[in-house]
């Protein structure tokens, strides 16, 4: 309860401008804060579709009010139906019983291919890496008035081969949010289901003169006690790594 138990879901604020990464069943109740507030325009960015990252979607209240305008964008589907599809197979018969149709907001649906730059106006860029995981996933960078902030999960490492793609996308990040769900004892019997450990994180952010890593994606059997025993390690080995919580809030014009 300490670190949270919803799935993968990110708010990131530029000013007045919202930006979501991620739908899992964190979604739910960042949904129901921004229905309690004036409407607003919505970008969210997926990593990926697997069910947890998008399977709090179909309870995400502002997709319901025609006051509000989504724009909804995936890098990984391109060639494979399209952001669209998935999300409306998700909702439809037997596995949801409302449709797709029944959100009211203003939305659009687009489709990408990873490695590519977004400006979405007001200064803000967004830049893209493909990451290595099952059936593909996108890694982000926001840049915004001079500070950077990168979100890289679901992706798998190659002990010894730093991935160049992450490299690139998060060379003097303020702060990258990074894949760390199992411990490096327990990644070997893992490879091949596509994430990686806060070791190999914290490699890539040395490398790539990084202020902080945000551990993120904790594996759901390591309670509490174990991560906090995580968050000590991690802090030993480098101050500028810390375990994230749900609920956790971070001004990234604080960092210097």
């Amino acid at each position: 309860m300490k670190y949270g138990g919803n799935t993968s879901c990110i708010e990131v604020n530029c000013g007045n401008r919202l930006i979501i990464f991620d739908a899992g069943t964190g979604i739910r109740p960042l949904g129901s804060i921004l229905s309690k507030q004036d409407p607003r325009e919505i970008y969210l960015f997926l990593t990926h579709t697997h069910w947890d990252h998008i399977n709090g979607f179909p309870f995400f209240t502002p997709a319901y009010n025609p006051a509000f305008s989504m724009h909804i964008k995936a890098g990984h589907l391109h060639d494979k139906g399209g952001i669209l599809q998935i999300l409306s197979t998700q909702m439809d018969n037997p596995m949801f019983p409302v449709p797709l149709e029944a959100m009211q907001a203003k939305i659009t649906y687009e489709d990408f291919v990873a490695g590519e730059t977004m400006d979405i106006g007001d200064g803000i860029v967004i830049r893209t890496a493909a990451l290595n995981h099952p059936n593909d996933a996108t890694g982000y960078r926001v840049d915004y008035q001079g500070h950077s902030v990168a979100y890289i999960t679901d992706t798998e490492h190659v002990p010894g081969e730093p991935d160049q793609n992450i490299l690139g996308l998060i060379e003097g990040c303020d702060v990258v949010i990074y894949d760390s769900t199992y411990t490096e004892e327990e990644f070997p019997a893992k490879v091949g289901w596509g994430h990686s450990t806060w070791n190999e994180g914290l490699k890539l952010c040395r490398m790539a003169n990084v202020k902080q890593l945000a551990i993120f994606h904790h594996e759901p059997d390591h309670h509490d006690d174990f991560m906090d025993e995580l968050a000590a390690t991690a802090e030993a080995e480098w101050s500028g790594c810390f375990v994230t919580r749900e609920g956790m809030e971070l001004d990234l014009s604080d960092i210097d």
